[in-house]
């Protein structure tokens, strides 16, 4: 299949690496006009060689960048929030800082990209947003206190809004990815000594690591009008972590 977003617009953050600068790619070959962001503008730069239609720097924890983006965007079809940061450690090791700082990231930013760009999508028909979760949302593993907490909220945060909006043409999903090989998870294995990447694969009951294109891959279907009646749910691709 191709063109699977053919004609839809679509607002894409964290676009710099990892998830989000995998579904900016997949979008834009499935033929949506994407506009890619990050805090990171070097990362982002390349993209337009991608086919992605834009890059711009977005700083997500910014109420008012945020606010001003969408108003010089406009209607789109297609919001991913990708932004996130993993935190590691137990609730003694997890400061009022780290702690503030895992909600805004992970979760206040979704607040502020989805309430700058929802009305503008309620007025032209609705559209489909897409907020990129974890398996840890649902089965915390050790040392994610906060991590786990802030994705938990995520996936609440995505029903809510479904519910809220289910009667204006809106649907609000997330992704709950198993580890997925991404340069922030190879940063976490590293910190975790030699056999810090054999750790991660060993919680993975295939074996392996997920790769971003195969979190892409859903995020596509969410997307795109195949998944028209689907709303609300966490779409877990997890390598069978969840079993």
């Amino acid at each position: 299949m191709a063109d699977r977003l053919k004609g839809k617009r679509a607002v894409i953050t964290a676009a710099a690496a990892g998830i989000g600068r995998a579904c900016a790619v997949a979008f834009a070959r499935e033929g949506a006009t994407v506009i890619a962001t990050d805090i990171n503008e070097a990362g982002i730069a390349g993209l337009t060689k991608e086919g992605i239609a834009e890059v711009a720097k977005l700083d997500v924890r910014n109420t008012a960048d945020v606010n001003a983006f969408a108003k010089r965007v406009g209607k789109i079809d297609i919001l991913l929030n990708a932004a996130g940061f993993v935190h590691h450690g137990s609730i003694l090791d997890c400061s009022e800082e780290d702690f503030d700082f895992s909600f805004d990231l992970n979760v206040k930013s979704m607040h502020r990209t989805i309430k700058a760009f929802l009305p503008d999508m309620i007025a032209g028909g609705g559209g489909s947003i897409v907020n990129i979760s974890s398996c840890a949302a649902l089965r915390p593993p050790a040392n994610r206190y906060v991590y786990s907490s802030s994705k938990a909220a995520v996936s609440l945060l995505s029903r809510a809004v479904a519910l809220d909006f289910i009667t204006k043409g809106i649907r609000c999903n997330s992704i709950c990815p198993g580890t997925v090989e991404t340069p922030s998870m190879l940063d976490r294995a590293a910190a975790q000594g030699p056999q810090g990447k054999e750790m991660f694969i060993s919680r993975q009951k295939m074996g392996r690591l997920g790769t971003a294109d195969e979190i892409a891959n859903m995020a596509i279907y969410l997307g795109s009008d195949e998944s028209a009646f689907t709303t609300g749910v966490d779409l877990v691709v997890d390598g069978g972590y969840m079993l």
